[in-house]
């Protein structure tokens, strides 16, 4: 491979934000051994940035070392090299040596949000949830525009199952994202966890409103639901119907014609099932979704 194609590629992952650290190491190998990054600018420390972390995911924690003392030499005190520091001993030391080096770091500069939350991981992944739980609580309560840290809390709060919280922190991402239907569908799902299902249901069609590319100008029937639109009708659909009429905790009124509802979102399912699989694989299972809707509710 050319040191072109493989600075190419290497700048696709980053635009994408791809982790695909094998590919990652070995075109940013090559760009290290012939001094590529060097005629790049400031994209080329990003790239050996993106070389380090690669490496350490792969285990070559002697080009790791190389990328890092380039970087360190050309950027001395920088808190991005910091965390790249703590990210590198995190690899080989114990994980109270990283969270010390951490506490030392937020101690002298407690805006530092990349250390933060490198602190945060490690105290998740060594199993000290309640202490990670404290930290990501106060952490988001500073940087409240944060959004992966209400995604982080939002996600220890389901871990511990307890999702009217881990709602909570949901509905805070919702509040600054309001139109990612990923986030949407996240909130809605954690809404039926919690067995709040005219919530749920409220938000499954809100992903339906914001994802199905339907316009006043194109019959709904002519059109066929895909990717998230496909999970939020599952949603709608035969068995939250028949849970609909429970008692909300949030409140939320049941939506009315739960019948009709629940044969709009049945034919929904059977027209994005209904193709042969050649434009995707979302007709895979089609047997199995037809039996479902066809099976009489309750």
């Amino acid at each position: 491979m050319s040191l072109q194609s493989a600075l190419e590629r290497l700048a696709t992952y980053r635009a994408n934000n791809t982790r695909a650290s094998q590919d990652i190491f070995r075109n940013g190998l090559l760009v290290l051994q012939k001094s590529g990054f060097k005629k790049l600018g400031d994209d080329g420390w990003t790239t050996l940035e993106q070389l380090t972390l690669a490496s350490i995911d792969v285990g070559r924690l002697d080009i790791a070392d190389q990328c890092l003392q380039l970087i360190a030499d050309n950027f001395p005190n920088s808190p991005r090299v910091d965390c790249l520091i703590g990210i590198r001993m995190e690899a080989t030391e114990p994980p109270e040596t990283a969270l010390k080096y951490y506490a030392d770091i937020l101690e002298a500069d407690s805006a530092n949000v990349a250390i933060w939350k490198r602190r945060i991981s490690v105290l998740r992944r060594t199993g000290k949830v309640e202490k990670a739980l404290n930290e990501l609580v106060q952490f988001v309560d500073t940087f409240y525009t944060d959004v992966e840290g209400w995604l982080e809390l939002a996600d220890i709060y389901a871990s511990c199952n307890q999702y009217d919280h881990s709602f909570q922190a949901l509905s805070h991402v919702l509040l600054l994202t309001p139109q990612n239907p990923f986030y949407v569908l996240q909130a809605a799902e954690t809404a039926y966890t919690s067995e709040d299902f005219s919530l749920a249901i409220k938000m499954f069609l809100t992903v339906v409103d914001m994802t199905d590319a339907d316009d006043s100008e194109q019959l709904l029937q002519e059109s066929t639901p895909l990717g998230i639109t496909v999970r939020a009708w599952f949603g709608c659909a035969r068995r939250i119907a028949q849970n609909a009429n429970l008692k909300s905790s949030s409140n939320t009124s049941a939506p009315k014609n739960l019948e009709l509802l629940d044969e709009l979102a049945t034919e929904r399912l059977r027209v994005a099932y209904s193709s042969s699989g050649q434009k995707g694989e979302i007709a895979k299972g089609r047997q199995e979704v037809f039996a479902w809707v066809a099976t009489p509710l309750a």
